[in-house]
């Protein structure tokens, strides 16, 4: 009975070390490999990627913003991939089921999702890295008719940080918790 105990707790043992080296090879701003798929889809696109110090400096273009200030001295870096297609639905959707594939293979937890009830195949999908219990990274990959959207920050960062980066480096701007939709031309 004793050697079953001893056994089960080594394989939990061996299990979470598993899981924890499989997260500390993924390196910080990381992006999954599928992406490059959809880059090649897309009639346009937008991508960029600011390190700390370019955060800083950016930054400092609202003076008055010392909640953005504060969550910018934890973050090493925001990446936005932005991809726009001819028509509507015009990617294939087995591209976005791979980054979703590679992100929980890397050791990454979706924690939320939001998907139309009416059978569009238009998804919100958010992901979070840990590290020693607190949040390290996290991804917003945004799908609908004409574009997908691919936003990962990396860094020490909590819930109501996202609000304050929010409308800052590309990040859909958030409203009293609610994600507020760009209807801006």
């Amino acid at each position: 009975m004793k050697l079953s105990r001893l056994s089960a707790v080594l394989v939990l043992l061996g299990s979470f070390a598993f899981a924890q080296s499989n997260q500390a090879l993924v390196p910080d701003n990381w992006v999954p490999q599928s992406i490059g798929a959809l880059r090649q889809e897309a009639s346009s696109k937008t991508e960029f990627s600011l390190d700390h110090s370019m955060l800083v400096i950016a930054s400092k273009l609202d003076q008055d913003n010392e909640d953005l200030r504060r969550v910018i001295a934890g973050i090493d870096g925001v990446s936005v991939h932005d991809f726009h297609f001819a028509g509507q639905w015009n990617y294939d959707p087995q591209i976005l089921s791979a980054v979703k594939d590679e992100y929980h293979t890397a050791g990454w937890k979706k924690v939320a999702d939001r998907h139309d009830k009416y059978g569009s195949p238009s998804a919100t999908d958010l992901w979070v890295r840990w590290e020693n219990s607190t949040v390290k990274d996290f991804a917003v990959l945004v799908a609908r008719a004409g574009d997908v959207a691919l936003i990962s920050v990396s860094g020490s960062i909590s819930p109501l940080d996202l609000v304050h980066l929010s409308g800052h480096f590309g990040i859909p701007e958030i409203d009293g918790g609610v994600l507020v939709p760009n209807n801006k031309p």
